[in-house]
């Protein structure tokens, strides 16, 4: 019996410029596919550009070897060719399970979940799942999808949507569910520019003289507006991650959303709406829930502050970007203290900033006698 027997070959394709792409055509238990590498071969016409070529057919080479001893080792995904018979949307909804301490979050996976209940059968299993499948989730988003009330769901809607889809695959091909992500080359759908509500300081100097129902919601949505922490870590933070350092206090945790380890110090004006120190292992703002009837209570604390605005506790966060940026705190620090990976993600307050100046250089009085 030849064990060198290749199950995977490295070949090549000619593309539109001429150059030629390299993948592995691999033929395991009877069946056929292929792994594009994104590597190419280019027309030599110098011996830098061979000396290259050289280089990387043998990196495809060391790729193609690899893939083969994990197929015969049985550790790639291929091996474990029954995992493609793993339901898809009882796999999207153990996601959905895990995401349960984050409500915002498991909403929106949710509402994905409905919609792909909607797009694909209860028996759909990862086999049934390629690039013309997602193509087509994406075009059910875009053109089939209806709200609770059978509107057409917005663009952003669409695109979160589609996000938690692309999301859920990419863990199935991380779990070796799937041999490869059928979402690779396939472009997201891309949002509008929202509105983020915010309150000014006299707004919030308002709402502190304001009395509201439920004093532990007061007391978290005004110390989101003086950190920036979302609902999610708010609502989870213990008093082991209250800490005193000096002459000040830190908050250490780990973000909800994006598993990211925080170090956050805070303000003493902040640290006394977290109220009496508490054991370690208890939560800082005890009996914060989150309901419909606990968001109307919201609203109605903020209408008899006097504030016509739609504020729900994630606009607690819009505050403080917008609040540290209108005090001329570097969206760089601004960045680091939300805990946003990307500077990008942040951006979208230096424009809410560049409204305002505009807004206010409209307000200069006429001159034109």
């Amino acid at each position: 019996m030849n064990t060198r027997k290749q199950i995977v070959r490295l070949r090549e394709k000619e593309i539109s410029d001429g150059n030629k792409s390299l993948f592995l055509d691999i033929y395991w238990n009877g069946k056929r596919s292929k792994e594009y590498l994104k590597l190419y071969i280019n027309n030599p016409k110098t011996a830098i550009d061979r000396d290259i070529n050289k280089r990387t057919l043998a990196l495809a080479e060391n790729i193609r070897a690899k893939r083969q001893t994990e197929l015969q080792n049985n550790g790639w995904g291929f091996a474990n060719d029954f995992k493609q018979d793993t339901n898809f949307i009882e796999y999207f909804e153990s996601l959905i399970n895990k995401r349960k301490d984050s409500p915002g979050n498991w909403g929106n996976w949710y509402s994905t979940l409905k919609h792909l209940q909607k797009y694909c059968s209860p028996q759909t299993t990862f086999r049934d799942i390629d690039t013309s499948f997602v193509e087509g989730f994406k075009y059910h988003l875009q053109h089939k999808a209806k709200t609770k009330s059978d509107t057409p769901l917005s663009i952003n809607s669409q695109s979160s949507y589609f996000n938690k889809f692309r999301s859920a695959l990419k863990k199935a091909f991380d779990d070796r569910i799937l041999p490869n992500n059928p979402t690779k080359g396939t472009k997201g759908i891309k949002t509008d520019d929202t509105h983020r509500e915010y309150l000014t300081i006299d707004e919030l100097k308002s709402l502190v003289k304001t009395d509201c129902k439920y004093p532990v919601m007061k007391n978290a949505f005004l110390f989101s507006c003086l950190t920036g922490l979302r609902w999610s870590d708010i609502q989870k933070l213990k008093w082991s991650e209250v800490q005193k350092q000096g002459d000040g206090w830190r908050v250490t945790f780990r973000q909800q959303k994006t598993r990211g380890q925080e170090y956050l110090d805070i303000s003493d004006q902040a640290r006394n709406y977290l109220g009496q120190q508490g054991n370690p292992d208890e939560r800082v703002f005890v009996g914060l829930k989150y309901s419909g009837w606990h968001n109307i209570e919201l609203q109605r604390w903020i209408m008899r502050a006097g504030i016509t605005k739609d504020i729900t506790f994630h606009c607690g966060r819009h505050t403080f970007a917008v609040l540290q940026l209108e005090l001329n705190t570097d969206i760089y620090t601004v960045s680091k203290l939300l805990g946003h990976k990307e500077l990008k993600t942040t951006q979208v307050y230096a424009k809410i900033m560049d409204a305002k100046k505009k807004e206010a250089m409209n307000k200069m009085p006429d001159i034109n006698l």
